[in-house]
């Protein structure tokens, strides 16, 4: 008895630790600035990136990150014309659609489209994304597929309201490794067009 005791508070030990790290790591964040805050949403404008994105036949939360997140991942630890491994960095950004979906990695700011290593997988597409000007809902928890769909309905009804015209499709951010319980942070966005002056 003292034993399974000993090794079931171990265990919680380990678990608590893992997750205070994964809250703490230093992962390098794709960079915005706040435009304007409203109660349930905010308005920013992100800068060009160079994103490693895949598309795929997946039509819900789930097919895309499972199968999605393995091509990407096995990219930027290692299948890569330079066998060189890439940090992670964050938020993934998953496009879902009815007939094709795209999961994208942003790739870390000290890499150009000069001196990113090739991917060795033909399906992986490496892009520079324009500026863009989206509005923001964020959440927590553990996504799914009901749970993206009610807080891109609540973004629609809160841009609707504040009369910001949006275009686009609604987009899921998704900033924490699979295995991370605690501190999750998911965000809807989707563009919007916006008065640059």
């Amino acid at each position: 008895m003292k034993t399974s005791i000993i090794v079931v508070s171990i265990l919680v030990i380990l678990l608590i630790a893992s997750q205070l790290y994964l809250i703490m790591a230093s992962t390098e964040t794709q960079t915005y600035r706040v435009i304007k805050i409203e109660k349930e949403f905010e308005i920013r404008v992100y800068p060009p990136v160079i994103m490693a994105s895949v598309t795929m036949n997946a039509k819900s939360y789930k097919e895309l990150s499972s199968s999605g997140f393995r091509k990407l991942a096995s990219f930027i630890f290692g299948e890569n014309k330079s066998k060189a491994n890439i940090a992670m960095t964050s938020p993934v950004h998953m496009d879902i659609n009815t007939d094709q979906s795209s999961m994208s990695f942003v790739m870390p700011a000290n890499y150009t489209r000069q001196n990113l290593p090739k991917p060795n997988d033909s399906s992986i597409n490496i892009k520079t994304t324009a500026e863009d000007y989206v509005a923001a809902i964020q959440f927590g928890g553990f996504a799914n597929d009901d749970k993206i769909k009610s807080y891109a309905a609540q973004l629609e009804n809160s841009l609707k309201a504040n009369g910001i015209e949006y275009f686009g499709n609604y987009r899921y951010l998704g900033y924490n490794a699979p295995f991370q319980i605690v501190g999750r942070k998911n965000e809807i966005i989707v563009s919007v067009r916006w008065d640059k002056k």
